[in-house]
């Protein structure tokens, strides 16, 4: 018996992985995230599977019912937005997986900065303006952060952030990066990525919180700030492709 942990991607049930896509689709017991997984990415759980949304359920429930399973020697598919290595409160289910002798697998999915930069239509690592994304989040009433692990921190790289879990906090973060960022950083906010009613507003640090305001959006919301999100900046093509410097896959220098 094995417990697949599995990304679902940000909410568009084409983003799920063909590997993803077959385990669900042969796992007789199927756990989803359902205020973060649409009910269409689980649709393909075998006629008889039992589905259940974790939403409600607390960590001791969703175990509860891994153990039932694991007595029947039923593999369980557990769903999780985005990948379940980034926020997918894994950890302390592996903990206990491991805990009772029980097997597992992680199958990556595609995360929400990722999904987030396709639906912008940029690149988060420009050459010479950011070459670094920092994924992080705000700790408002979840989980405290390590004490290093400030945006200030963070925001002296210039690089890229993908900052989780901070709408509610957009005035805090103009306070905390406008310094090393300045007042017109471009900023994205990016609401329900990949689901029917995704919303994309643009800003800047000093004026996004109140387009976001206006959109009356209060959650499930990724925020991405950095100079590379801006469009006006020069730079110059990336040496991958420059035919003035050769490398290991082509190295001959064209005339």
């Amino acid at each position: 018996m094995t417990v697949y942990f599995i990304g679902a991607g940000p909410g568009d049930p084409e983003l799920l992985t063909l590997k993803a896509a077959r385990i669900i689709g042969k796992c007789p017991v199927c756990l989803y995230a359902g205020s973060l997984v649409p009910a269409e990415v689980v649709a393909c759980a075998p006629a008889d599977a039992l589905v259940m949304d974790t939403a409600p359920m607390t960590l001791d429930d969703t175990h509860g019912v891994i153990l039932e399973a694991h007595a029947k020697g039923q593999n369980v598919a557990r769903v999780h937005s985005g990948d379940p290595s980034l926020y997918g409160a894994i950890a302390e289910q592996i903990r206990r997986l491991k805990g009772d002798g029980i097997d597992y697998q992680i199958i990556p999915g595609v995360p929400a900065y990722a999904a987030a930069a396709a639906a912008l239509g940029t690149e988060l690592t420009v050459p010479e303006v950011a070459q670094s994304i920092v994924l992080t989040r705000m700790s408002m009433k979840s989980t405290g952060m390590p004490a290093g692990e400030t945006l200030e921190n963070f925001a002296r790289s210039g690089a890229t952030l993908a900052i989780h879990l901070g709408i509610r906090a957009l005035r805090e973060i103009e306070r905390q990066l406008v310094p090393f960022y300045g007042a017109d950083c471009p900023v994205a906010v990016i609401y329900r990525v990949g689901w029917p009613d995704q919303m994309i507003i643009r800003g800047t640090l000093t004026d996004v919180r109140e387009k976001v305001r206006a959109a009356k959006i209060t959650r499930t919301a990724l925020i991405l700030v950095g100079p590379a999100l801006s469009d006006s900046h020069g730079f110059p093509d990336s040496a991958l492709y420059d035919a003035a410097k050769p490398h290991v896959l082509r190295p001959r220098v064209k005339a």
